[in-house]
C-alpha cells in the first residue's frame, strides 16, 4: 500500500491494484462458479490448482538469482490476494497459497541451501504441492510447545517422532515444512521431503473445508539431517503472526462474500408486499456486518502493514486472529439467518461460507502472510 508519512493511506500500490484485478477475476471465474460442486465432491476442481500458476504468485518473493521475480516479501500484498481468493471460495485459495507460504516461510527463515531447494520445486510452471505441518490434534493448542518431538543425535542429525493434523495436500505434498519443539520448549522448523522414511498420512473428513485434502500426519522415527533445520534466525513469534493475520485475511474474504450474498438478496425477497430489507430487524442485521466487516478488515491491514516494515505485529495480528474468529462465524450465522428457511438449503450458498468459517480457529500457521 502507499507510503505516507502524513497520512494513514490504505490505498494499494498501482501493481498491487494490478495483481487484485487480476486476482479478483481468477476468484470470480474459476473459484466462486466452482465452489458448490467442488464442496458436494469433497474434491477440488480437475486442472484447478494447475490453473493458478498463471497468477505467478509463487515467483514474487524468490530472489532473481533463483528464477523468480524478486519482488521480495511483501504481507500486505499476501493478504490482498489472500483475501480476494478467499471470496472465491475458502478451500480453493488454501491449496492454492499453501506452496507459496511454504516459500515465505524459508525465505524469511531459510538457509541458502533450503531457499534453492523450494525455488526450485515450487516457483515452476507446474503446480507442485507443499503444505506446513505445525497444528497438532488435541486440546489447547500451542505452537510454543508443540508435542511432536526432534532430538539431536550425535551425529548431528534429527529424529522427529509425533503427529500433525489438517495437513493440506499429505502425501501429495512434495516438501512439508515440519515444526517440532527441539528441547525446552524450542520450537524449530525442519523441511521434509514427502518420501522421508517414517511418515504415514491419515485423511481426515471435516465439516468445512471440505475440497481442500486435509491429512494427519504421523511421524515415527523419522531420521533428517541438520541441513533440513531452518536458520538459526528462526522467529517464531513473528511466524505465528503472520500466521494468524493470513487467517484472518481468509475470514475477511469469505465474509466479503456473504455480505456481497446477503444484500441483493434481502432487498429482492418480497415478504407481505415489501422487501424484507425495509424492516428493521433486518436492515440492521445486514449493517451489523458491514460494520464488523470493515473493522476487521482495517485491523488485517494495520497488522500486515506492521509485518512489512518489520515492526512488532504481535499484538495487531492476535487482535485481528481474535475478531476474525468471532466475526467471522458471527457474519457466517447471520447471513444464514437472513436467508431464512432457504439459508439452511444447499439451494444457496451461505450454508458453504458458514461451514468454512467455522474453521478459523483451527488454521493456525497454515496459510502464512
Amino acid at each position: 500500500m502507499s507510503n505516507t508519512d502524513l497520512l494513514f493511506d490504505l490505498t494499494p500500490t498501482e501493481e498491487q491494484q494490478m495483481t487484485r484485478e487480476v486476482v479478483r477475476r481468477f476468484a470470480r471465474e474459476e473459484m466462486a462458479v466452482a465452489a458448490r460442486a467442488a464442496d458436494e465432491a469433497g474434491a477440488l476442481p480437475a486442472g484447478f490448482l494447475h490453473k493458478t500458476v498463471d497468477l505467478g504468485l509463487n515467483f514474487m518473493p524468490v530472489p532473481e538469482a533463483l528464477g523468480g521475480v524478486g519482488a521480495g516479501r511483501s504481507p500486505v500484498s499476501n493478504v490482498l490476494t489472500i483475501e480476494d481468493l478467499a471470496g472465491g471460495d475458502m478451500s480453493m485459495a488454501i491449496a492454492a497459497l499453501a506452496p507459496l507460504s511454504v516459500i515465505n516461510c524459508v525465505m524469511d527463515f531459510g538457509t541458502d541451501g533450503q531457499k534453492e531447494i523450494v525455488s526450485q520445486a515450487l516457483a515452476t510452471a507446474e503446480f507442485t504441492p507443499a503444505a506446513i505441518a505445525l497444528m497438532e490434534p488435541g486440546i489447547g493448542f500451542d505452537a510454543r510447545r508443540l508435542n511432536t518431538r526432534a532430538v539431536l543425535q550425535e551425529d548431528g542429525s534429527y529424529l522427529l517422532n509425533g503427529a500433525k493434523s489438517m495437513v493440506a495436500f499429505g502425501p501429495e505434498a512434495k516438501l512439508l515444512l515440519v515444526f517440532a519443539d527441539t528441547g525446552q520448549g524450542v520450537t524449530q522448523g525442519f523441511l521434509v521431503s514427502r518420501d522421508t522414511a517414517g511418515i504415514a498420512f491419515e485423511q481426515e473428513d471435516y465439516m468445512g473445508l471440505r475440497p481442500l485434502p486435509l491429512y494427519a500426519m504421523m511421524l515415527r522415527d523419522v531420521t533428517l539431517p541438520a541441513s533440513a533445520r531452518l536458520a538459526d534466525a528462526f522467529d517464531l513469534k513473528r511466524m505465528v503472526s503472520q500466521g494468524k493475520i493470513a487467517t484472518a485475511a481468509l475470514a475477511v474474504g469469505t465474509c466479503q462474500a456473504v455480505l456481497d450474498y446477503v444484500v441483493p438478496y434481502v432487498n429482492e425477497r418480497i415478504a407481505f408486499g415489501e422487501p424484507i430489507s425495509n424492516r428493521q430487524a433486518v436492515a440492521f442485521m445486514v449493517a451489523d456486518i458491514a460494520t464488523e466487516l470493515e473493522g476487521l478488515r482495517l485491523m488485517v491491514y494495520r497488522a500486515a502493514a506492521q509485518a512489512e516494515r518489520g515492526l512488532d505485529c504481535t499484538r495487531s495480528a492476535f487482535l485481528a486472529h481474535r475478531n476474525a474468529i468471532k466475526y467471522g462465524m458471527r457474519i457466517g450465522t447471520d447471513g444464514v439467518q437472513l436467508l431464512g428457511g432457504h439459508g439452511f438449503t444447499r439451494e444457496h450458498p451461505v450454508e458453504l461460507w458458514y461451514r468454512n468459517l467455522r474453521a478459523l480457529a483451527s488454521l493456525d500457521g497454515m496459510l502464512l502472510a
